[in-house]
């Protein structure tokens, strides 16, 4: 599936997340999977990227706590997520406590509706909410 002329690759994108979807694109030049959406493969230069479904898995690569005071939402963690198709991205970890989510852990991609506009966000893989 490609964004069509009228529709940029972010705006396909963003549609893709309103809908519950979570794509990335690849490359029919070189082979590889792409994360941020983009115009132009970043590593061969090819136009012929395509959106696909992601697998949604992949493991914590590198993670942070923003200390935030509680009438602001309270602490949350930002993590580098290395998603098994290859692309790293920065997300959250959502179904533990900011100070529990450890490098290594193998995370699940959902795509959060509410509230306010559409995010992917990730959840540790056996971890009770």
């Amino acid at each position: 599936m490609t964004a069509t002329a009228t529709q940029g690759v972010q705006a396909h994108y963003q549609e893709a997340l309103a809908q519950g979807r979570f794509l990335i694109q690849h490359c029919d030049g070189c082979g590889r999977a792409v994360h941020y959406p983009r115009e132009v493969c970043p590593h061969c230069g090819s136009e012929q990227l395509r959106f696909q479904p992601a697998l949604g898995t992949g493991t914590v690569y590198a993670v942070t706590t923003v200390r935030r005071k509680p009438e602001a939402g309270g602490d949350l963690n930002v993590s580098l997520i290395d998603l098994d198709e290859g692309p790293r991205l920065m997300s959250r970890v959502v179904n533990l406590p900011p100070d529990q989510v450890r490098i290594g852990q193998r995370v699940r991609a959902r795509v959060q509706t509410e509230p306010g506009p559409p995010l992917l966000v990730f959840d540790a893989q056996g971890a009770q909410p």
